[in-house]
């Protein structure tokens, strides 16, 4: 039905927003989805669970910082993931730039305060 294939187009905009921001950022990867509203994101750090906490404790730009699901919870091997991220792209068009525009500024000082 058209409804359908509104949403459709909405999810397969932001998925396309979402990939062309991540491969701006340096030392990032990631495969496009063909089925969900999520991917998986490597990042260059060793540990995506400690960048996170750091993230929400540590970082901000302009009274703003970013969230994500660490991806070695969605595997079953333990260690696989540790430097990968879960993104879904739910969220509204503006946020979701925001979100990746964070997420390479909060990488940019992370690496920068780990050196």
């Amino acid at each position: 039905t058209e409804c359908f294939a509104q949403q459709r187009e909405e999810y397969h905009r932001r998925r396309d927003t979402a990939l062309r921001k991540l491969r701006q950022i340096p030392g990032v990867s990631c495969k496009c989805p063909e089925g969900a509203f999520y991917m998986m994101v490597h990042l260059p750090v060793e540990d995506t669970d400690a960048f996170q906490k750091w993230l929400l404790t540590d970082f901000e730009d302009r009274g703003d910082t970013v969230m994500f699901a660490p991806g070695e919870t969605f595997y079953g091997t333990p260690g696989k993931g540790r430097d990968e991220i879960r993104i879904a792209y739910v969220l509204k068009q503006e946020d979701l730039e925001r979100a990746m525009d964070l997420l390479a500024l909060g990488l940019e000082a992370y690496r920068k305060e780990k050196i």
